[in-house]
């Protein structure tokens, strides 16, 4: 049983779009590492986070805070109101003044560049929707077009004027197209991402317990264009077992109360709701 794809959504009417319908909420558990990797490809991206001088914001350093603000950041663009993204936008960029390139910096970038926030939300939105897929089926038309739209919000609550947004899903899969296999990942960073992938920020317990698995969702979830890039391996029989894991995940979750469903985006956005009403930093 799949969560039913309503074809309800007419173009002219985004608003009436209900984006909680299609937000699973271990989606960002399975998928987040691999779309940071998608992220970070690019490598203006990759060196604004591994050269950052803001500490409180490495996920080596602070994994429990990086969860919570990257998490936060998903459900105030995806879940919250035009006030609560421009909080949050205006949170964010507080933190992201000082990324940006030193003359030793092997790339240039800058953390307000759009094109690079557009990439960014492209990875988010492009890895929500081939997740949603693989647990539930292919959204029907309307629906692709709905969720497509909604998509933008991923960049619009960075700095990336919502003119940037491929006009409609056929531009996006251009853009994807040609802008992933743009990406690299050098020594640099690919040591990087290894301690990602091989969870170098939690305890040993940890590691060894769900290290192997989660290299298993992370290889999976990948391109294949940066499955080279990394030097994984992926075989059709990998591919079958994802494919089995996930499709009975989604039709357990399909079962469960909306708030389960949602949870934690859910939940992080109550906290930031919550930090607002006292005054508390959000980021």
């Amino acid at each position: 049983m799949t969560r039913p794809l309503r074809a309800t959504h007419r173009p002219d009417s985004p608003d009436s779009f209900d984006i909680a319908q299609y937000i699973d909420g271990i989606a960002g558990f399975l998928g987040g590492t691999a779309n940071v990797i998608m992220q970070l490809s690019a490598p203006p991206v990759g060196y604004g986070v591994v050269e950052s001088t803001v500490d409180s914001g490495k996920v080596m350093l602070h994994p429990v805070k990086r969860l919570r603000t990257t998490l936060t950041y998903l459900a105030v663009a995806m879940l919250g109101t035009d006030a609560e993204r421009a909080a949050y936008r205006e949170a964010v960029d507080t933190a992201h003044r000082s990324v940006r390139s030193t003359a030793s910096s092997p790339v240039r970038y800058n953390a307000f560049d759009p094109a690079l926030q557009l990439w960014v939300a492209a990875c988010l939105h492009w890895g929500a929707k081939d997740l949603y897929e693989r647990m539930h089926g292919r959204m029907d038309e309307p629906t692709a077009d709905a969720f497509y739209r909604h998509g933008a919000r991923l960049g619009t609550t960075l700095q990336m004027p919502e003119t940037m947004w491929p006009a409609d899903r056929r531009a996006f899969d251009e853009y994807w197209t040609a802008t992933l296999a743009q990406t690299s990942i050098d020594a640099t960073i690919r040591g990087y991402f290894q301690d990602l992938i091989e969870l170098r920020m939690l305890p040993r317990p940890a590691q060894l317990a769900f290290g192997r698995l989660h290299r298993f969702f992370v290889t999976g979830l990948l391109p294949q264009h940066l499955r080279d890039e990394m030097g994984l391996t992926w075989t059709e029989h990998d591919e079958r077992i994802l494919g089995r894991i996930l499709r009975a995940l989604g039709a357990a979750e399909s079962r469960l109360p909306r708030p389960i469903r949602v949870f934690p985006l859910n939940a992080y956005l109550l906290d930031l709701r919550i930090r607002r009403r006292l005054g508390l930093r959000l980021v």
